[in-house]
């Protein structure tokens, strides 16, 4: 398969990325919308017309961000409901409380390296925010999305997925000792697996999948970050604004330029290159396309979900 690229670039924003196409009549959930890249995700659908559920842990906050967007764009089709994604009821509420077909799903909403937090389930929290409940919200959604026809799944994963590959024999940290980037690190690898194993499972029913990378933007995901680590980020690399870190996301998510394409991992609106060793900010990792691993996820996930 041939690298896929676009005229689009690094500095380029949601609103350049999505220029000219009209989403009227499709229908979008953007998980984590009303913080960070997920408000300019939402911002720039529906200012492209589409009708866009954002979902929030603060519904207040929530409709505050809506309430704003709806202002910003003239659409007044943008709503909000409540999802905790580590919560597994939480998850199949909002999937069972949707109707009819859903075009674009958005896993944006994450955690970063967090202290070591479990759920009642005794799942380390990171790997079941950023990757199970995301995988439950897909599946329970799936209906919705072959009703489309033409669907598309749009993961945001990140380089940090470098850090670590899925430990299988050790996904929730019960027998090594915690590492919250490692934790970080595998979780995000699982974003782009569950894109790879999703492509091919669910080809048939028109849905495509897509991980990426979006940038560094300083956002509440660092908010368990210690301001000596955040300092010398900004001494390495150029930050992103949010309308920059929203690109990729968007380009995925409704660019004709993308049309078909499915079980990539992207930055700065391009398919990615393999990862180099010694630049851990760009690239994939061999291991998170691995087809072998992304089919173990797969059944992995399901019993756990």
């Amino acid at each position: 398969m041939s690298r896929v690229t676009t005229p689009f670039g690094y500095e380029s924003t949601a609103a350049e990325v999505i220029a000219g196409v009209d989403l009227t009549g499709r229908r979008a959930v953007v998980t984590g919308g009303a913080s960070g890249i997920g408000v300019e995700t939402v911002r720039a659908l529906a200012k492209a017309g589409a009708e866009v559920t954002l979902t929030a842990r603060d519904q207040v906050v929530g409709e505050r961000v809506a309430a704003g967007i709806m202002d910003d764009t003239g659409n007044s089709h943008v709503y909000v409901a409540p999802l905790e994604l580590a919560d597994r009821a939480s998850v199949r509420a909002f999937a069972a409380s949707w109707t009819g077909p859903l075009h674009i799903l958005v896993n944006n909403a994450g955690v970063m390296a967090e202290p070591l937090n479990r759920t009642p389930e005794g799942w380390e929290h990171q790997f079941a925010t950023n990757h199970l409940g995301h995988f439950g919200l897909a599946l329970g959604l799936y209906d919705a999305l072959a009703a489309a026809g033409d669907a598309r799944i749009v993961s945001v994963s990140s380089s940090a997925h470098q850090m670590s590959d899925v430990v299988f024999d050790d996904v929730h940290f019960e027998n090594r000792p915690y590492d919250e980037w490692a934790a970080y690190g595998q979780s995000k690898t699982a974003n782009i697996l569950f894109a790879v194993e999703a492509a091919k499972r669910w080809a048939s029913a028109g849905i495509t999948a897509n991980a990426l990378m979006p940038g560094g933007i300083r956002t509440a995901l660092q908010r368990h970050v210690d301001a000596g680590t955040v300092a010398q980020w900004e001494d390495q690399y150029r930050w992103k604004t949010p309308e920059q870190g929203a690109a990729t996301s968007v380009l995925l998510a409704a660019s004709p330029l993308v049309q078909g394409v499915s079980g990539r991992y992207f930055e700065d609106s391009n398919e990615a290159e393999l990862a180099v060793e010694g630049n851990p900010m760009a690239g994939v990792a061999p291991y998170a396309l691995d087809p072998e691993s992304a089919t173990r996820l797969w059944e992995l996930s399901e019993q756990l979900v």
